[in-house]
């Protein structure tokens, strides 16, 4: 059933449209995504969708009695009331119907005749209400309030604390948990990740799933976008196309699009460049002007297809390493992390080898960034170390943005750090960061934090580490920047150490991912999707365990016990055919993009420029050694994976 019909909405400032002709439909089980660069009109669209403005063109049509949800970006839950009683003001409804269900019971067990039509009326009011009660959840309404605040990670112990005595980040949470418990029909959130550790995010995305409304997201939390949604929304280039399919399938849809687009224009282009030729060298002729006048005709006519445009434009840089490391770049033993002789985790145990990207994850509040704060230095173990290995250079990215001077311009940011280099070459640098004319005569004080973001990447790009050490590096960054330093890292020849909550971002990146928690450290040796799956794993062993532990307590028949064997067996036997499965197609598609890099790479070597540059064939010659190998790696890989299965299967 259609909720609500975006019908040719245009915004218009001064004459110049910030979007126009965006249409959308948003049904009762929609799950869609508004994407789209900073000040493409994401949130003009919303206030419009909402009722908040109306369209300059077009109009939004709704059902009638629609009910819409909408959370703003850090939008807090203002109360004096107490947690608890905060959640069961969604429910007053439900409530008063107790309250007219205790009375009625009164009433009928204190009725004398029961024979009379007001003994039997108020039975069949007492039937209604419990039927009504009944449907409305009226007997699981305070388990669901307990189930959400503790899906938001707030426990029995914080239920009667005053919402006016918690952080910002916690009224957040909290007036998300309320506007789930209300269950408009239609849900519209902006960025509701932020201030959700990766335990919540999960349990965020399993409520959404299976919501009982249309959802319509804003959100730069891309792995959230590809879980939750089966459709995206682009603004982009003052116009919104809708694509089918989660975040990533947009990507590769939108990227073909660009590419048909330019096609149909280049093509154009030939035939207009040659029509034009012959206008050109025919027009004077008298034996052939009426051919000439004829092609012109064929060109004012023309249908002209205007040059298409690309992404909007972001930042584009790399990472270069001025030297090489030793083979092991980091060594943490048995390190204890904390503040104030208060351990809040370890031991900690890991090494960090040449060319690895390592990502730590864990809890909010766990120490991750700590982590990273003691091997530098800046915040002592309390006990254990960390040892650098030979030759390494580290340049370390603080989250909290402190590595920058406020007073100072965003060009003396830079230059006064390396004053020997050129003033045009530091503004040349800092243009491929966005900061272009008189941005870098902005003061740091001023900036955005998304501008004080790229000013800190540029100032690690400018030092040439070996080791980059990175506290969130993507707040505050939006998503073509967030690409743009994923393949700045996957291109770094150097080793990097990470604390990031953006998974998306992880798994891009990460080889390795160490988990911290109370009792010390856990090394995955795979992505983000890799540590999910282990984790997985892990939960269903224990729960297999603690079964087993409780089988034994309680004897079961022969029976029983051999059905519960056998379907245990069958559900391990199916996952361990999904996973192999999964590693096959997994290494399937590195094979073709490694074999695609592999002749690229020889592609470019056969060009005459670079044939004889002998600087660019070596760097080349490298990059080809680098790839054949790794290449060869996956084939094997590749090849034991799917030797594995096929003899699982036999």
């Amino acid at each position: 059933m259609l909720l609500l019909q975006v019908q040719q909405a245009a915004r218009i400032f001064a004459g110049d449209p910030l979007f126009q002709n965006v249409n959308l439909n948003i049904q009762d089980n929609s799950r869609i995504a508004l994407v789209g660069p900073n000040g493409a009109g994401k949130s003009t669209l919303i206030k419009m969708i909402i009722g908040e403005n109306e369209p300059d063109e077009g109009q939004i049509v709704s059902r009638k009695g629609l009910t819409i949800g909408y959370l703003a970006q850090d939008t807090g839950l203002e109360s004096e009331d107490t947690i608890y009683n905060e959640m069961l003001k969604v429910f007053a409804g439900l409530i008063e119907m107790e309250q007219q269900i205790h009375e009625l019971e009164n009433k009928i067990a204190s009725s004398q005749d029961h024979e009379s039509t007001s003994y039997h009326s108020l039975l069949k009011q007492y039937d209604q209400l419990m039927h009504d009660f009944s449907a409305q959840n009226g007997y699981g309404y305070q388990a669901e309030i307990r189930s959400v605040l503790h899906g938001f990670n707030f426990q029995e112990e914080d239920f009667n604390k005053k919402i006016s005595s918690l952080s910002g980040g916690q009224k957040t949470r909290l007036a998300l948990a309320r506007l789930l418990l209300e269950k408009r029909d239609l849900l519209i959130l902006d960025e509701p990740t932020n201030h959700l550790d990766i335990e919540t995010l999960q349990w965020l995305e399993s409520y959404l799933q299976s919501y009982p409304g249309a959802l319509l997201l804003v959100s730069h939390d891309r792995y959230f976008l590809d879980k939750i949604v089966t459709e995206v929304c682009d603004i982009s280039h003052k116009r919104a196309k809708t694509y089918p399919g989660n975040y990533t399938s947009f990507v590769k849809q939108k990227k073909e699009d660009q590419k048909q687009a330019w096609k149909e224009y280049e093509k154009q282009q030939v035939e207009i460049d040659k029509l034009q030729d012959f206008v050109n060298k025919n027009l004077v002729r008298a034996t052939t002007s009426k051919r000439a006048q004829s092609r012109q005709k064929q060109l004012d006519k023309m249908d002209r297809i205007q040059r298409p445009e690309g992404d909007e434009k972001g930042p584009h840089f790399s990472f270069t390493p001025s030297s090489k490391s030793g083979s092991v770049v980091l060594t943490v033993s048995d390190g204890y992390i904390g503040h104030d002789e208060q351990t809040i985790s370890g031991p900690v145990n890991f090494e960090l080898r040449k060319n690895k990207v390592l990502a730590v994850v864990g809890q909010n509040g766990i120490g991750k960034s700590t982590l990273l704060e003691s091997v530098i230095g800046q915040i002592p173990f309390i006990s254990g170390s960390a040892k650098f290995g030979a030759n390494v250079q580290y340049g370390y990215y603080d989250q909290e943005q402190q590595g920058l001077h406020p007073q100072k311009t965003v060009l003396n940011e830079i230059w006064d750090e390396h004053p020997t280099t050129p003033e045009k070459d530091i503004r040349s640098l800092l243009g491929s960061f966005l900061f272009k004319g008189d941005d870098v005569k902005k003061i740091v004080h001023n900036l955005s934090g998304g501008e004080k973001a790229r000013l800190l990447l540029t100032k690690l790009a400018m030092q040439h580490d070996n080791l980059l050490i990175l506290d969130e590096p993507t707040n505050h960054l939006d998503i073509n920047s967030k690409e743009v330093l994923e393949k700045a890292l996957q291109d770094f020849t150097g080793t990097v150490l990470f604390v990031s909550h953006d998974r998306y971002f992880i798994n891009q990146t990460a080889d390795e991912i160490i988990e911290i928690s109370p009792s010390g450290s856990t090394l995955y040796l795979g992505n983000y999707d890799y540590y999910i799956e282990k984790k997985e794993e892990q939960r269903l062993i224990a729960e297999q365990k603690a079964q087993e532990a409780e089988d034994e307590k309680q004897p079961a028949s022969p029976n029983t016990s051999s059905a519960k064997s056998s379907y245990t067996q069958s559900k391990a036997k199916e996952k361990q055919q999904r996973k192999l499965e999964r590693e096959v197609a997994q290494l399937e598609e590195k094979v073709d993009n490694l074999d695609q890099e592999k002749t690229r790479i020889e592609n470019k070597m056969s060009q005459p420029d670079i044939f004889n540059d002998l600087t660019k064939m070596q760097k080349l010659q490298q990059k080809l050694t680098s790839v054949s190998q790794e290449l060869n790696a996956t084939e094997e890989q590749w090849e034991q994976s799917s030797a594995e299965l096929e003899e699982f299967m036999a």
